[in-house]
């Protein structure tokens, strides 16, 4: 199959075409040339105003529900929904039933990588059934496809636990995640912690639950070695604690929600269970040292988050909701009005190799895999925007800059409608 893109500006800084307008031919896959202006008789073409391109997004922490939760989201419509997001590649988190803890299970997440646009890469559980009392089937798992070991959402209790598992996975390059959060201390907590919970009567988890666990877990990293990756912090002091430990020469990496940059606790007031969220949304200075985190370059990574919720779990009393938003379809516009286009297409794109996950480069011979999109135009985000099965979106009502156009993977062509 021949491919026509027709005046497409290139948004990729190692590329020698950044910021060029360009024609680019695919056939069968691959970029076969890239000019001003290419005339040729192709099978289909792709061409927009004002349309950009870029490598294929990626995103490190996806939820869906199949098997288990379907009346979420199945595979198949969240991979759609991933891909009409501009989404190529995400790490699809264990959370299922039954939960990802061994190589079969991996197998059946990735079965789905022959059928769509976007590749999956599927974290597996880091202990059996995520109880945290014994590791996983941790290398089998690695061999059968999976990029990194995390009980989602679920903080490793017992350091002698995280200790050797840090150590085990060394053997093949393995990696390792910690979510921050010091049970004991976030107890039955379900906001964050300050004079505003106790006004409102709703039960708070201080920031220190979290920091206190990745001290603990960076100084465990101190002594194992290893990689640990820190998913979805939330306070300004886990920004400093994880930049001391660079600093340091630890091998440890972090990741921060799209929603964390963009609301803060403020929006508790109306009690919507939209915000219910895991961290919960801190404070107003929380927010701006994260903000100032990505743009500095200590968090690594920004993730979606994506956590589909029925509406029976999520449309009732804040305290009984689940914590969890949807975010794939909103991210790139709440990005780019935060954080402009090339920066938002920067964290969109870097650090993947964390996962061992391939990096795409626009130039001719290469494969091609692209994300569309238009970053001009304002719109406030409805339902009507929204492609998942769960319509548990923080982003209603608010308003988004620019568009995704589609994506191009795996010979593939997906254009949103």
């Amino acid at each position: 199959m021949k491919l026509l893109i027709k005046s497409a500006k290139i948004i990729q800084p190692s590329s020698e075409f950044h910021q060029q307008t360009v024609d680019l031919l695919i056939e069968n896959g691959t970029i076969s040339s890239i000019k001003s202006k290419i005339e040729e008789k192709v099978d289909q073409t792709v061409e927009f105003e004002n349309l950009h391109l870029s490598e294929g997004w990626f995103d490190s922490s996806v939820s869906f529900g199949e098997p288990g939760y379907e009346e979420r989201e199945t595979l198949e419509n969240g991979l759609q929904t991933a891909a009409k997001s501009g989404f190529t590649q995400i790490g699809l988190n264990s959370n299922i039933n039954p939960i990802a803890d061994h190589a079969s299970a991996i197998n059946f997440l990735q079965k789905e990588n022959k059928k769509q646009a976007v590749n999956v890469y599927p974290i597996a559980a880091l202990t059996k059934n995520s109880e945290g009392k014994d590791l996983a089937e941790v290398y089998d798992m690695q061999n059968a496809g999976a990029v990194s070991f995390y009980d989602y959402k679920k903080p490793v209790n017992n350091p002698n636990l995280l200790k050797i598992a840090l150590q085990y996975v060394q053997n093949f390059d393995g990696l390792v995640q910690s979510f921050p959060l010091d049970k004991s201390i976030a107890h039955k907590g379900y906001v964050h912690e300050n004079k505003q919970s106790t006004i409102l009567g709703l039960k708070g988890i201080p920031s220190f639950a979290e920091e206190l666990q990745i001290s603990r877990d960076l100084h465990i990293l101190e002594y194992t070695g290893g990689k640990l990756h820190i998913p979805t912090i939330s306070s300004k002091k886990s920004v400093q604690l994880i930049k001391e430990a660079k600093k340091r020469g630890l091998d440890v990496t972090c990741s921060v929600a799209v929603h964390q940059l963009i609301f803060n606790n403020d929006k508790l007031d109306t009690f919507n269970s939209h915000f219910k969220v895991m961290p919960p949304l801190r404070s107003k200075e929380d927010q701006k040292a994260l903000i100032k985190g990505v743009k500095d370059g200590v968090i690594d990574m920004v993730t979606t988050d994506h956590t589909p919720i029925d509406i029976e779990n999520k449309k009732v009393e804040f305290e009984n909701a689940l914590f969890g938003t949807i975010g794939l379809e909103s991210a790139f516009g709440a990005l780019n009005n935060l954080l402009g286009l090339e920066k938002t297409i920067e964290v969109f794109t870097k650090n993947k190799n964390r996962f061992h996950i391939p990096s795409f480069q626009i130039k001719e011979g290469e494969v091609a895999n692209f994300t569309f999109f238009n970053p001009e135009g304002d719109y406030t985000f409805t339902n009507q925007h929204i492609y998942s099965s769960s319509k548990n979106s923080m982003f209603l009502d608010y308003t988004l800059s620019g568009k995704v156009l589609g994506v191009y993977a795996e010979k593939n062509l997906i254009i949103n409608e």
